[in-house]
């Protein structure tokens, strides 16, 4: 299986400094307005809410190409709630809105699928069941 890499960069307090990701084909700042207010640059949260959306729609594709369809486009988005659990900030909620357009499946059929997807895209399973171990490898320099 493949290994993706993603990088950032955080200088400074939490809430006087300032971060940069860099992912394949993006890179931006982050900040704790971005983050925990309404400011400029992205935060760890959409870029889970990113992957959610994401893996989701593509393992939905899968499973309509799997029962024979051709799906013209899935839209999905994901909206990533960050509140309070156990006295810390934790996501608490990812609700996903998804339209899709594929001509010939029943609705029984596209709720299951749906369904499916939700549940067993890499992503979501990962949130849901703790299917990854974090290794970490910090070093004070």
């Amino acid at each position: 299986m493949k290994i993706r890499k993603v990088k950032s960069l955080w200088n400074g307090t939490l809430k006087g400094g300032n971060g940069k990701m860099n992912i394949t084909g993006y890179s931006g700042p982050f900040t704790f307005a971005s983050r925990f207010e309404e400011g400029k640059g992205t935060n760890p949260e959409e870029l889970v809410g990113a992957a959610q959306s994401g893996c989701f729609s593509m393992f939905l594709a899968a499973l309509l190409s799997e029962e024979g369809l051709e799906p013209e486009s899935i839209e999905t988005e994901a909206s990533v709630t960050l509140g309070e659990v156990g006295g810390g900030p934790a996501i608490t909620n990812i609700k996903l809105d998804s339209t899709v357009k594929c001509e010939g499946v029943s609705q029984e059929k596209f709720n299951e699928l749906s369904q499916t997807a939700k549940e067993k895209c890499p992503i979501s399973r990962l949130y849901a069941g703790g299917t990854a171990s974090i290794e970490l490898d910090a070093k004070l320099v």
